[in-house]
């Protein structure tokens, strides 16, 4: 395994997908269809299965995760059909938009139609996500909805061998999903409580599978935002491969010049022992802001993971450094250190081979 490997997350209609799909930077891109139906996807598989020299596809299949399949109209209150049945104490409150938003559920009839109390701040479209952190929830039916078996087989048809599976809670899940995928390799992304019970009491790492701390979904799911840290810590404590992902370099959404929280949470991660990181959507939908976050992951494997990476052997002192006394060994001349971080990391694509 390299001392670093960065994944991303595309889609194969967007502009931008060719180009990271064959920068040697990557690890490897997911391809994510939460928001895109059976039907939509044959063709997008096919076309990114046919770019020369691309790097590892995954295929992201959803299991147990609850996604709105339709909104019903209503103008007093938000009314939604789930993809999954469910049962739940009522009311209960349901959080929205990776936990920006919420709504409190008033009652659920026939076990997917959800009807609330009023409805969240902002819009809420068919195919987005929710949670529903009541201890008393219940997800019933089985772990694949016959629409995420087609996507399943269409993936398997284009030739697609590395997978996601979302919310693994036990080794039930990953047996039922080989019945679909063989000896794939398997990603299984810890995404709530019972699965990092899973990881906890019952995951056994084996040829073809790897977990994956999926905070986008966990630091929701987690009883205390701090207790995402107890997370990170358990996956890489009983796989050495695990991968983290998901809220990470959101800085650079907004600013050329990642922020100093961002940087040192890679340093933490990495040191760790996480060696494996996945981009969130989000930071991927754009070229531009794609374009600073692998600048930056680059520029930091070159130089910080070359430092105190296990290959490393003793790290070199790391000289003071000001505006005007560059770290020796960056750039030559005058440059302060912020001119050369910002020139390093600016937006502009630099895809190397």
């Amino acid at each position: 395994m390299s001392d670093l490997e960065l994944l991303v997350t595309l889609w194969p209609t967007f502009p931008h997908f060719e180009r990271f799909a064959t920068d040697s930077r990557l690890a490897g891109v997911r391809l994510n269809t939460a928001m895109v139906k059976a039907e939509e996807i044959g063709d997008a598989l096919v076309k990114a299965q046919s770019i020369p020299n691309h790097v590892p596809l995954w295929f992201d299949v959803k299991g147990r995760q609850l996604r709105i399949t339709e909104v019903i109209p209503n103008g007093e209150n938000l009314e939604v059909i789930l993809n999954h049945p469910i049962e739940v104490k009522t009311p209960a409150m349901v959080l929205f938009k990776a936990g920006e938003d919420y709504a409190l559920l008033d009652k659920v009839v026939d076990g997917n139609h959800l009807i609330f109390s009023g409805g969240p701040k902002y819009m809420v479209y068919s195919g987005e996500s929710l949670h529903i952190r009541d201890p008393s929830l219940k997800v019933n039916g089985p772990l694949f909805t016959e629409n995420e078996i087609e996507k399943i087989r269409m993936a398997r048809e284009a030739g697609f061998d590395r997978f996601f599976l979302s919310y693994v809670e036990c080794q039930n899940d990953i047996e039922e999903f080989r019945k679909y995928v063989g000896d794939s390799q398997i990603i299984a992304k810890i995404e709530n409580k019972k699965g990092l019970d899973y990881v906890a009491n019952e995951y056994k790492k084996q040829e073809n599978l790897a977990i994956i701390v999926a905070r986008g979904d966990l630091y929701v799911e987690v009883d205390k935002p701090h207790h995402i840290l107890d997370a990170m810590r358990l996956l890489i404590s009983k796989d050495k491969e695990a991968y983290m992902g998901s809220r990470l370099m959101l800085s650079v959404i907004h600013n050329e010049v990642p922020s100093a929280a961002d940087l040192s949470e890679i340093a933490w991660c990495y040191d760790l022992g996480y060696r494996r990181m996945l981009l969130c959507d989000e930071l991927c939908l754009k070229e531009e802001l794609l374009s600073r976050a692998v600048n930056v992951l680059d520029a930091f494997k070159n130089d910080y993971c070359t430092k105190y990476g296990p290959s490393a052997g003793n790290p070199k002192a790391v000289a003071h450094a000001s505006p005007t006394n560059p770290v020796e060994g960056n750039e030559p001349g005058k440059k302060s250190l912020f001119a050369w971080v910002r020139d390093k990391l600016n937006p502009k694509y630099e895809q190397k081979g």
